[in-house]
């Protein structure tokens, strides 16, 4: 419940914000919410500033929702190790150090997220830790470390605003299309319930096709930080981590860190998935 309570009240929080901030541009610019370029405005600002505002709170929100504890002055040897190896990682990699944080779950998983590549976070499971060899946790560790200064969490998020600007664009006009049919000269265009409920279907048809672009890169993407990874710390230790998280619980991630973990859940149809097959990630690195 505290999970779903901090999910809406952010959503809402943005919502929110986004809404004045839209209030004020249209104002400014003397710009009719029911022209293209103010519909254009609308889908821009809530499909940019939405995935802008989640990525500048990634950090905040991956910890709340996770519960991860952030490592200031490692306690035992393990927490020593993992600030440690990720210092080296970091260091060949060429960015800062990310904060390195552990999160209660039996699944082995690990995560990266952050506003860019010098303000990042690398958190890694309490199952990771437990049912890992150390050589395979290392791998992982470079996995997410290779995320990072690849520009992942930012490229993911100018790609999903432009998806999310298109979705809302066309859902938009062509409600306006449809409502125009329907009511004729009944309501102005854009009032009508005829018009929301459209822009809902609409939106929902859309957003479903724009997932499928946005999995595609993020298993593209998945491929990039398997080999950067294998640069890191060597291709058989990545090739033995993904080996061993065939036997892993289902992923309990949610959303962008899902996208950035390790592994993703299962059961998942290939074409939404945001992670390829652990075979052929594998054999990848074989090649």
């Amino acid at each position: 419940m505290k999970r779903v309570f901090l999910f809406l009240l952010t959503n809402l929080a943005i919502m929110l914000v986004l809404g004045i901030v839209l209030s004020i541009l249209m104002s400014v610019f003397g710009i009719s919410n029911r022209s293209l370029g103010g519909i254009l405005m609308i889908a821009a600002v809530f499909g940019f500033g939405g995935s802008f505002i989640s990525l500048l709170m990634s950090k905040w929100m991956a910890k709340r929702s996770t519960g991860a504890y952030v490592i200031e002055q490692p306690r035992n040897e393990t927490e020593h190790w993992l600030m440690q190896t990720v210092a080296e990682q970091a260091h060949k990699a060429g960015i800062k150090m990310p904060e390195v944080a552990i999160y209660d779950s039996p699944e082995m998983n690990a995560f990266a997220t952050g506003p860019s590549k010098n303000n990042s976070l690398v958190a890694v499971s309490s199952g990771l830790l437990q049912h890992m060899s150390q050589d395979q946790a290392e791998a992982v560790l470079a996995h997410e470390v290779s995320h990072i200064a690849n520009g992942d969490m930012v490229t993911l998020t100018l790609i999903q605003g432009v998806v999310n600007t298109f979705v809302i664009f066309i859902a938009k006009v062509l409600a306006g299309i449809v409502d125009n049919f329907i009511n004729s000269d009944k309501e102005e265009s854009g009032s009508s319930w005829t018009y929301f409920l459209f822009d809902i279907i609409f939106q929902m048809i859309f957003g479903v096709l724009a997932s499928i672009v946005v999995a595609y890169y993020s298993r593209r993407r998945e491929f990039a930080a398997d080999t950067g990874a294998a640069k890191l710390v060597g291709a058989d230790k990545m090739r033995s981590a993904l080996e061993r998280l065939k036997q892993n619980h289902p992923s309990q991630l949610e959303g962008s860190m899902m996208a950035f973990g390790i592994a993703s859940g299962k059961g998942v149809a290939e074409l939404f998935s945001s992670h390829p097959p652990l075979d052929e990630r594998i054999d990848a690195l074989r090649k």
